[in-house]
């Protein structure tokens, strides 16, 4: 084991360094060069803490080492494992390894059982390396580990009342699993020791970059792609590793003799000629569908790893917000309808009760990817059965303003591969986000949870998120106008050109 750095191999970088060895050189060598957690992530840290809190309840003798320093951790670990104590927080060296365990469990025959917690709803494959990693800088270390288990949400838990842990977590035994890697893990972890001692691998761009979580170096590593390239192209999977490797970078510069199905073949298309596709027969039939009057409807939620209110399970979405644009017939002029909660309690009763005023009856209510909206409005009657009469006449009214676009009858150049409404309406209509404080619905989410559940929000502060908000929601139904109404013209445009001929 020769030319190491010295420096300490922790689980968080050898997950680094299972992702890719670059990402493992700079977290280790230059972390200065690493940005910062964005909103999203460091909202994903505070969700894990609290949901590790909550696990450390069913261990009711357990010694915590949070909050002590680096050396101290080290010396109060070893003498809670000499006085046999579950542990949580274990910090664990051995020589150049360092785990920190989230609970280190007193286990039989003077055996430990590591405790890994987290705030998923199912065993991940990221989650099996994770504990393999702590097993083996255990027994390195000297401690013999009976079993593996994984504390994890239960997705069907449902919130009434008071939190039971017992109720809240699955404990499921991973031992197998964590066995099958455990014949490689010694030379994976000679090859990390050596690369953090190494010069910065060159980039390597694949599947990796986004899996299991995006990499904080891509948008660095992929600096050197050109316009168009083929990590964009719709749906392509593992195939792009292919791609890749022989040098294939561009959509463009993609051979015959490589398959591309019907819709890679017309985003090719479309790149090539600079011009959108467009299938008009298909986009008159989708607009046959929508009778008059329209209801263009848009949900803001926001989920947490732990339910807040009852009747609510993990990461159950929340309606906190909607906007609503209403057109009785093509030439009456736009009405709209907006809802914003603004207490701390649950949005839901407000929620519902005013979508249910404001929205009409008959012809069509019009979403973009309907499966949220509608999976929204039936968990609306879980807890609100007087409204289920009305939510299945809404639902049985929905229209998916996606299915044209998802189906490739208009792709634009300018989607980038993707049918999503945050690509769609810029490419068609030119209306985009950029300008907007709020450009997308997580950021909405997030936002919105720390001004309503937060204490730090000063009130002018919330009076202009909740500004931003409104603006954001009510773009995207309004956007969904101005979408039907260009594909109008194109379908129009069509007609009077075959009148012509």
């Amino acid at each position: 084991m020769n030319n190491r750095s010295g420096k300490l191999l922790t689980k968080s970088k050898f997950m680094a360094g299972l992702q890719c060895p670059r990402y493992l050189w700079f977290y280790v060598n230059e972390p200065q060069r690493l940005p910062p957690p964005d909103m999203v992530t460091q909202h994903t840290f505070d969700q894990g803490h609290e949901v590790g809190e909550l696990a450390k309840q069913l261990f009711p003798a357990g010694i915590d080492m949070a909050g002590l320093g680096f050396r101290e951790m080290l010396t109060k670990t070893s003498a809670c494992l000499r006085e046999r104590n579950p542990i949580f927080e274990a910090a664990i060296q051995s020589g150049q390894l360092y785990a920190r365990i989230d609970i280190l469990s007193p286990s039989a025959d003077g055996t430990w059982d590591i405790v890994e917690v987290k705030s998923g709803t199912s065993v991940k494959d990221e989650n099996i390396a994770d504990v393999a990693f702590q097993r083996y800088v255990c027994t390195q270390y000297g401690l013999r580990v009976n079993r593996c288990r994984l504390m994890y949400l239960n997705r069907e838990f449902i919130k009434h009342g008071e939190i039971d842990p017992a109720e809240l977590f699955l404990d499921t035994n991973i031992t197998e699993e964590v066995a099958e890697l455990t014949g490689g893990m010694a030379d994976m972890v000679e090859d990390m020791l050596l690369t953090m001692a190494g010069t910065p691998p060159d980039p390597i761009i694949s599947r990796a970059c986004n899996s299991p979580y995006t990499c904080p170096l891509k948008n660095e590593c992929w600096q050197a792609l050109p316009e168009n390239p083929v990590t964009g192209l719709y749906r392509i999977g593992d195939k792009i590793d292919g791609l890749l490797r022989r040098g294939i970078t561009a959509i463009t510069e993609i051979p015959e003799d490589f398959e591309l199905n019907d819709k890679q073949q017309i985003q090719q298309h479309c790149i090539r000629a600079g011009q959108p596709h467009v299938n008009i027969r298909e986009i008159a039939s989708f607009l046959e569908q929508l009778p008059y009057p329209h209801y263009y409807l848009d949900f803001e939620t926001f989920a947490t790893a732990v339910p807040r209110f009852d009747g609510t399970r993990p990461y159950q979405n929340i309606p906190f917000q909607f906007s609503l644009h209403i057109t009785a017939d093509e030439k009456s002029p736009l009405e709209h309808h907006h809802f914003l909660y603004q207490g701390n309690a649950d949005p839901r009763p407000e929620f519902v009760s005013a979508l249910h005023s404001a929205m009409g009856e008959g012809g069509r209510v019009i979403v973009y990817n309907q499966s949220f909206e509608q999976k929204i409005m039936e968990e609306l009657v879980a807890e609100f059965p007087d409204y289920r009469e009305w939510v299945t006449d809404v639902v049985a009214r929905m229209a998916d303003l996606i299915i044209p676009f998802r189906a490739f009858h208009y792709y634009h150049p300018a989607q980038q591969g993707s049918a999503s409404l945050k690509y769609v309406l810029p490419a068609l209509t030119g209306i985009g986000y950029d300008r907007l404080n709020i450009s997308n619905g997580q950021i909405a989410s997030l936002k919105y949870f720390q001004a309503a559940f937060g204490n730090d929000t000063p009130a002018e502060a919330k009076t202009a998120l909740f500004e931003d908000l409104l603006e954001y929601c009510g773009q995207d139904t309004e956007g969904m106008v101005r979408i039907i109404e260009v594909l109008r013209g194109l379908v129009a445009d069509s007609n009077s050109t075959n009148d012509m001929a």
